[in-house]
């Protein structure tokens, strides 16, 4: 749910980064982070453990574009892929506007992703909201790896819902698909929040 700062004119967006441990979602707001502009990035918040994963949330507000004179900022965060850390992951979730599922291609860690899937509605549910409500994409990350597995395959097991979503693949250490995971769910976030422009709007 977006939340309006009238005084400074700032409407702020929340995009979560879900999806198994060390499946890359740390690493798309690493390269975010390093490839914008100063003036339109804040101070990158990382706490990880002794294994370099995510221990809580990265956060990221992500300035874009003007909306009737209110200044539309992204709020980026991911969440532990750890299952022992799902009360963070749910409370991470609490007022999501979007999300972005990210999978580890690889074929060994289908399970995990399947699992991880199945967590995010659930925690979802707990806040009456589900994956056919919100905006959200699927991100298909380690796609250089030669143990991935293939596209069809991979939305078979985890895009094929009634509703499906924009899917992407990606490399997201070296860059490739994070900005255009990043935009597509941003278009859709605004456009579900705000429609053609007066929907929603301040």
């Amino acid at each position: 749910m977006s939340v309006i700062n009238h005084a400074e004119k700032v409407i702020n967006l929340k995009i979560v980064y879900y999806g198994p441990g060390v499946s890359g979602k740390t690493a798309n707001l690493l390269y975010i982070h390093r490839c914008l502009p100063h003036a339109n990035k804040g101070n990158m918040i990382s706490l990880a453990t002794g294994d370099d994963r995510t221990m809580f949330f990265d956060f990221l507000p992500v300035s874009a574009l003007m909306v009737r004179g209110f200044e539309t900022r992204f709020q980026l965060y991911t969440v532990p892929g750890q299952v022992h850390y799902n009360m963070t992951r749910r409370l991470v979730l609490r007022g999501v506007d979007g999300l972005v599922f990210v999978a580890d291609s690889q074929f060994e860690r289908l399970r995990e992703n399947v699992e991880s899937l199945r967590n995010l509605e659930e925690n979802l549910r707990e806040y009456e909201n589900s994956l056919d409500e919100l905006p959200y994409v699927v991100q298909y990350n380690k796609r250089d790896l030669p143990n991935a597995a293939p596209i069809d395959y991979l939305e078979y097991v985890l895009n094929r819902r009634a509703r499906r979503v924009p899917f992407f693949e990606a490399v997201a250490t070296d860059g490739k698909g994070v900005f255009d995971t990043l935009n597509t769910v941003s278009r859709m976030v605004l456009a579900g929040e705000f429609g053609d422009g007066q929907k929603g709007a301040p």
